[in-house]
């Protein structure tokens, strides 16, 4: 890689609320530039909290996810702001030859969703939140930042809403790929809801936590609340599935090496190679 200044635009979509979501992005970007000597920084924008949002001046733009519903910000100047970042970098990488790459996670994908209008953004009929499956589509199997992943791989999964009856009329208009979907469940009677996108050459999303680690899950797991929901909805069993899941390479661990760096390094080549030019 060319050594050169990479800066780095981290979106805190958590209205100040406690989360490990922010942690985990800030770890990996660490660690990812210590074990590639990178010239990287990052700085963090505290959105729906305090309206702070990134100009165009970064490479790399990573959004969080968030609590609550993905309409909260209907008419709030920070969708605003927010939606507008997206189109200018639209913008700049239509006329530029070294592009602006963007991950959007779980609320930050929900609100691309409405945004780009590529599917129906809705409230679940019960929470989702834990360690679950998810399958690649046949477009998933050829996504550079999903390369190393099995299939179906597992993830770490909260959320309230979902995205479902995706308008492919509309994603064929705007060159949108659905990555993943939800796991098969033969013994629920509802569609399987969108779990990943590529927006666009330059933008993709997901609607899991690809920075969730092992530290992190483990601290909501074993909080009362977590313990009890996922017991309700899912079973006992299930819930202690989860907790000894952590200790297995294969899972969160496996998604977490692989989905965020592998979208750092195609980001990063791509600006060296505009640079080489």
């Amino acid at each position: 890689m060319i050594k050169r200044n990479i800066k780095v635009a981290v979106i805190d979509m958590n209205n100040g609320f406690p989360n490990q979501g922010m942690r985990g992005i800030q770890e990996l970007l660490r660690t990812y530039t210590q074990q590639n000597q990178l010239n990287l920084t990052f700085d963090l924008f505290d959105l729906r909290q305090k309206g702070e949002i990134p100009g165009t001046e970064y490479d790399i733009y990573i959004s969080s996810g968030g609590p609550g519903s993905p309409f909260d910000g209907e008419g709030e100047k920070w969708e605003h702001d927010f939606f507008t970042l997206l189109d200018s970098i639209e913008t700049f990488n239509a006329q530029n030859e070294h592009k602006k790459h963007v991950f959007l996670i779980c609320h930050s994908f929900q609100l691309a969703c409405r945004k780009y209008g590529l599917g129906t953004v809705t409230k679940r009929k019960s929470n989702a939140f834990g360690i679950f499956p998810v399958s690649l589509t046949e477009d998933g199997t050829h996504e550079p930042v999903f390369s190393g992943l099995p299939d179906p791989f597992y993830s770490v999964d909260s959320r309230d809403w979902q995205v479902v009856e995706p308008k492919l009329e509309d994603f064929e208009a705007k060159g949108a790929q659905i990555l993943a979907i939800e796991k098969e469940r033969p013994h629920v009677a509802l569609e399987r809801c969108i779990m990943a996108i590529r927006f666009s050459e330059q933008i993709i999303g997901t609607q899991f936590h690809p920075e969730a680690d092992p530290i992190g899950m483990k601290m909501y797991l074993l909080q009362e609340e977590k313990k009890t929901a996922i017991t309700n909805n899912h079973g006992e069993e299930k819930y202690h599935d989860m907790l000894n899941s952590l200790e297995d390479p294969n899972r969160i661990t496996l998604t977490q090496s692989i989905i965020l760096p592998n979208f750092l390094t195609q980001a990063i080549n791509t600006l060296d190679e505009a640079k080489a030019q």
